[in-house]
């Protein structure tokens, strides 16, 4: 507070004026010199004491200095000399008292007053303002003065007075730096005080307090909310009729300014909202008509402490909620009606303000999108709102509320807009479930470019989520539509990004609480072709290796925004930015994948030779034992054995479904020179040897840049992962399944001509191959020779089931094996047979060794 413009509160000058001009000096210093106050107090009439009182302080020293010179040269009787030391200390005495003594009253009252507020309570609200019981305890403390000199005359003056009292007074309180509006008005009755230096007063009176001019109040109230009011300062002006007992002291004119900085002014209480209830209510259709719609309903409990002595019955109040437009030049938009239920405000303790909200139906300003922007102001809100931070909701009166709410209280509520932080709240722990069944893989186009949206593989599954839904949730809810970009993390390390740009239909089923648990909502959709980009080649080899060699399944983190498209009573309302997380849990493919999947060639068909590659086609059926479908467009592997590279297997147009998978059309092409030029077709030799003769032989697939096309570096980072299996059986005629994996089905043995014949099995459906070499030999039980065949000229083995010519053989006769022979004429016998052939298929030839095991061979003459 400031030091009074003017004067203090028991400054006044009187307005009785002297009748007589000759006394004009005693009436000014007697009469208009009021009893506790300077004599410098300003008058309403414009004209200031302390010039009138110079004025008579003048005559009288004139009239003074003329008596003294008319009298020099001559000598004075005593009593005239006592006389005039007697009339002498009187005017000194006057000078001071009207002077010295009056100013040092004012500093005493100034620094002596102490005035302490008890309690300020709202008796009742009338039709032009409120009538308010105010107390409080007043004194005046000597031991605040400073100035010993003051604090004696202050206590003097004061205990010779002993009190003062009022008439009934009306208080204007303006604000000089807005114009003098005035800011309001109180009525306060009469009473009286004690002024003795430590006498308390308890102060108790009902004062009438009006308000005054709406637009300033508007104006101070606005500027405090809005943190831009550092300094205020009013002015009280009053007329008071002052008296000391019986004593009339006279009307005076009482003015005194206050200044309020920022730090002394009140605050807006710390607050929490203890209940917040949204739920469905009836509403009537119009004001005239009986039927009823559906709006939204609010409920809404806050507590704060009041910390001042201010007691207030506040009754029902109607209230307007409204939301920030797109930018800060918009107007608000509102967007609820709102009553607040009587409340009682009580000094120094909680206070709890209910409060009933309807949201009748969403405003149009409100879902249009901003300027340059896909958001509109409720997507603004939202966004705020779903990420935990604090939005900001503006409160402001309505103007015609109803009730029994007074014009002038509406008037100042409507133009006053209160911004009220409301905050947010975190969904990270909303999601319960998650889940991805029925997935369905779909690999990239292979003529797409590595950075065009055709390159990403993608995902078709099921999701379904089960959200637990917050408790002040009371409504109904019906999820239509889903969209989202959800980031894919495996071990905190991001793996990719899942991209659903298009609405997916949703469906939606809510469940109500019950006792010991939450509201839930299950929401189901299919999404059809997600595109799933990669982002970390070497992080989804991880993956992919967990899967197929950790022999159990992974869990693999999403993180999203989530756009919901939602039906509600207030109509469809699209829910952007949810925060959403959740868990993806695989499930393995399994430790022996290539085992399981048990791949079988048939029906080959070669489509080109060279000296050193065949190209051909072959159908492979394969098991599908995982949980997962894929429609792969191309795909391209290249298989190897003991690190060295043979060639490679191209697909296209594949769709893999779960369980048996047949008739898969595979291009391969034999190119062992890929390995080298000296390794490659030796090991490719080795290979092949095995291979017919029937051994347990293994190959190693593996991806490399061009697997596939449009993903290289994922290719690549495949390629550090080492997929073995078991070669693909052969497919052969035959009637039982022994039969079906021989390639020599059946030999005849001639004695008297020394010759053999075979019967061949081809695997081939349309290539003639042909045997060019053969020196073989003929074994009993595995190790005793029966006989030897040389013979180099060419024969053809046909597709299908074929017989060779008689091949000549060279018998051992001497041997166990040979006596074996003979004891099976006009019988069969099993024996084995190792060789090394040559065959040409087209123009590609090679040397292989063969071994044949359990041959059914016949003994004939």
């Amino acid at each position: 507070m400031s030091d009074s413009e003017t004067t203090p509160f028991l400054a006044a000058s009187s307005s009785t004026k002297a009748a007589d001009p000759d006394a004009r000096v005693m009436d000014e210093h007697l009469e208009t010199t009021p009893l506790l106050s300077s004599s410098a107090t300003p008058r309403y009439d414009g004209e200031d004491d302390d010039v009138r009182n110079e004025t008579a302080s003048v005559a009288a020293g004139e009239t003074d200095t003329a008596s003294i010179k008319s009298t020099k040269g001559k000598s004075i009787p005593k009593p005239s000399l006592i006389a005039v030391i007697i009339l002498s200390l009187f005017a000194l005495g006057i000078m001071i008292g009207a002077f010295f003594v009056p100013a040092a009253v004012e500093e005493y009252t100034k620094q002596a007053i102490v005035l302490e507020p008890t309690n300020l309570s709202l008796v009742s609200i009338t039709t032009n303002g409120v009538r308010a019981r105010i107390q409080a305890n007043f004194r005046l403390d000597a031991q605040r003065v400073e100035n010993q000199h003051v604090r004696r005359v202050g206590k003097a003056a004061t205990w010779l007075v002993g009190s003062i009292g009022t008439e009934d007074t009306r208080i204007n309180v303006y604000l000089p730096d807005y114009d003098n509006i005035l800011l309001g008005s109180a009525a306060v009755p009469s009473m009286d005080v004690s002024i003795a230096n430590g006498q308390n007063n308890a102060v108790d009176f009902v004062a009438d307090l009006i308000p005054g001019d709406a637009e300033g109040i508007r104006t101070i109230a606005n500027e405090w909310l809005e943190g831009r009011l550092d300094t205020v300062r009013v002015l009280g002006k009053a007329d008071v009729q002052l008296r000391a007992g019986m004593i009339s002291l006279g009307t005076h004119s009482i003015a005194e300014s206050l200044t309020f900085e920022g730090h002394d002014m009140p605050q807006l209480p710390a607050y929490n909202i203890t209940r917040l209830n949204f739920k469905e209510i009836p509403v009537p259709e119009s004001s005239t008509s009986l039927a009823e719609r559906w709006a939204m309903g609010v409920e809404v409990t806050i507590k704060a402490f009041n910390e001042y002595p201010i007691s207030v019955e506040i009754p029902e109040l109607g209230f307007e909620i409204l939301v920030p437009g797109c930018g800060s030049t918009d107007p608000p938009i509102v967007i609820a009606s709102a009553i607040t239920h009587r409340t009682s405000i009580k000094s120094h303790s909680e206070v709890a303000v209910d409060a009933d909200g309807v949201v009748d139906k969403l405003p149009e300003p409100l879902t249009r999108a901003c300027p340059n922007s896909n958001s509109s102001p409720l997507d603004l809100l939202f966004e705020k709102f779903l990420g935990n931070e604090t939005t900001t909701v503006l409160v402001r009166g309505q103007q015609k509320p109803g009730g029994d709410t007074p014009a002038w209280l509406a008037d100042i509520l409507s133009s006053i807009t209160v911004p009220v932080p409301f905050p947010g709240r975190s969904f990270e722990n909303m999601i319960r479930d998650f889940s991805l069944t029925d997935v369905h893989f779909k690999m990239p186009d292979p003529g797409a470019e590595p950075d065009d949206p055709e390159s990403n593989p993608r995902v078709s599954g099921t999701i379904q989520v089960l959200a637990g839904l917050p408790a002040e949730m009371n409504f109904s809810l019906n999820v239509t539509s889903v969209r989202a970009n959800a980031d894919v993390f495996y071990k905190k390390d991001k793996l990719g990004e899942l991209n659903l740009k298009e609405w997916q239909q949703a469906n939606s089923t809510q469940f109500p609480a019950t006792d010991g648990g939450e509201a839930t909502l299950k929401i189901q959709s299919r999404i059809v072709d997600a595109p799933l980009n990669v982002t970390d080649s070497d992080v989804m080899t991880d993956v992919i290796a967990a899967l197929l060699f950790g022999g159990r399944g992974v869990e693999l983190d999403i993180n999203a925004l989530v756009d919901v498209k939602v039906q509600t009573v207030l109509g469809d309302i699209i829910v952007k930015g949810v925060p959403a997380e959740g868990k993806i849990p695989v499930k393995p493919l399994g430790k022996d994948l290539p085992g399981l999947a048990e791949p079988k060639v048939g029906n080959i068909e070669i489509l080109d030779t060279t000296p050193d590659s065949i190209s051909l086609r072959a159908l492979v059926n394969i098991t599908n034992p995982t949980p997962y479908s894929a429609q792969i467009p191309f795909i391209s592997i290249h298989f190897e054995k003991n690190g060295t590279t043979l060639g490679e297997a191209q697909a296209e147009n594949l769709d893999i479904i779960i369980g048996n998978n047949t008739n898969i059309p595979i291009f391969a092409k034999w190119n062992p020179i890929l390995g080298g030029k000296k390794d490659g077709p030796k090991v490719g030799r080795e290979l092949i040897s095995q291979y017919l003769s029937g051994f347990n032989t293994t190959i190693t697939i593996r991806t490399h840049a061009s697997t596939i096309p449009s993903l290289p570096s994922l290719g690549e980072s495949l390629s550090r992962l080492n997929f073995t299996l078991n070669a693909p059986k052969l497919r052969l005629p035959g009637k039982s399944e022994d039969d079906k994996t021989h390639f020599i089905r059946d030999a005849t043995f001639h004695l008297w001509s020394s010759t053999a014949q075979f019967t061949l099995v081809s695997p081939l459906k349309k290539n003639m191959l042909y045997i060019e070499y053969v020196n073989a030999t003929a074994l009993y039980n595995h190790t005793e020779v029966i006989g030897t065949i040389e013979y180099d000229l060419p024969f053809a083995a046909p597709p299908g089931e074929s017989k060779t010519p008689r091949l000549p053989v060279a018998w051992d006769l001497d041997s166990v094996g040979y006596d074996k022979v003979e004891e099976a004429l006009g019988g069969r016998m099993k024996l084995d047979a190792r060789a090394v052939v040559g065959v040409r298929l087209g123009r590609w030839r090679e040397r292989v060794w063969y071994w044949g095991r359990g041959i059914g061979a016949a003994v004939r003459l």
